[in-house]
């Protein structure tokens, strides 16, 4: 009798979970899902979001509109995300900022775990580590050999103070055992010239950033962040495989939803989201803008958010990278 009840509890619950899903759909209808992306136009998760939102229309069912929010590095857009109502209409596309923020902002208008609900990382972002010609040093090895030889003597620019830029350097300082003294700019733009003008020694930069200048010999490229090579630049080795066996960093973008959203709704993008990057079309535009598709699974999203949130902020720390 137990193991009946039980059964017919589980067929309950089961049926339930599907009505929620199709009342949700029904209410949904016509109506636009609103993807935030608190990132300016032109960047990489916003190109991302206009690749992705076609076909995921299509998969949906109804129409997906990107919407721009920027400011604070990624704080204003997804301020908007968490207030708003758990339906499914509003989702946002956020990048590894969402997890540095925390550490670098003395203030926070919403918790970064709490008040979201992970749907799927959608893909990572390989960095890669390139140098200045006027650096004499043509691999890792030479350049930590070359930095312990000369200490306070090497430099590295970042695209700001606790940028994915500046910790992915953090984390080659901590790994290489080596100290380098960081350079913020404002932007990748100036950082790259002043780099190829031989103004700083270093950077970190997105292989889609830095392939045309490697190819062209402008910049030396020294190693990729990922754990795997980059297939923009597939001669490239890992820094793991190039001397730093615990070197690991990707920058990251992941789909998010407000807190509490059902958990038929997060199935839903989530398989839809899956089914989209499996698309050529979506492959080929991700792989024109460096970025390998991950789509991982709702519940393996937030232990990743956990650990990633933790990992940047041990980097925040090191660095001592803090805004008001």
């Amino acid at each position: 009798m137990h193991s009946l009840n039980l059964a017919s509890r589980g067929r309950r619950a089961l049926l339930l979970a599907t009505l929620a899903a199709g009342s949700l759909a029904h209410a949904q209808g016509d109506k636009p899902v609103r993807v935030i992306v608190p990132l300016t136009t032109g960047s990489t998760v916003d190109t991302l979001a206009r690749a992705l939102s076609p076909p995921l229309a299509r998969a949906l069912g109804q129409p997906v509109v990107v919407e721009n929010i920027a400011g604070a590095g990624g704080v204003s857009g997804t301020a908007q995300l968490v207030r708003a109502p758990k339906d499914g209409q509003t989702l946002a596309l956020v990048s590894s900022n969402h997890v540095i923020n925390p550490a670098i902002y003395k203030s926070m208008p919403f918790d970064t775990l709490k008040d979201i609900t992970p749907i799927t990382v959608v893909g990572t972002v390989p960095l890669v580590l390139v140098a200045t010609n006027a650096l004499p040093v043509k691999t890792l090895k030479e350049l930590v050999a070359y930095a312990k030889a000369n200490p306070a003597k090497v430099d590295y620019g970042s695209a700001g103070n606790g940028s994915v830029l500046h910790l992915a350097a953090e984390l080659l300082k901590s790994e290489g055992g080596i100290f380098l003294t960081h350079i913020p700019y404002k932007g990748t733009g100036p950082l790259t010239t002043d780099l190829i003008g031989g103004q700083i020694h270093l950077a970190f930069l997105s292989v889609t950033a830095a392939a045309p200048h490697v190819k062209a010999g402008r910049l030396k490229a020294l190693g990729v962040s990922t754990t795997q090579r980059s297939q923009v630049l597939p001669e490239v080795p890992t820094l793991a495989e190039a001397g730093l066996p615990g070197y690991s960093f990707d920058a990251w973008i992941a789909l998010i939803g407000p807190a509490g959203l059902p958990k038929p709704l997060v199935q839903k993008f989530y398989q839809d989201v899956k089914a989209t990057l499996a698309q050529k079309e979506v492959q080929d535009i991700m792989a024109a803008q460096g970025i390998a598709p991950v789509g991982s699974t709702p519940e393996s999203a937030e232990p990743f958010f956990k650990a990633e949130l933790a990992k940047h902020a041990e980097l925040v720390r090191q660095s001592g990278a803090v805004k008001d």
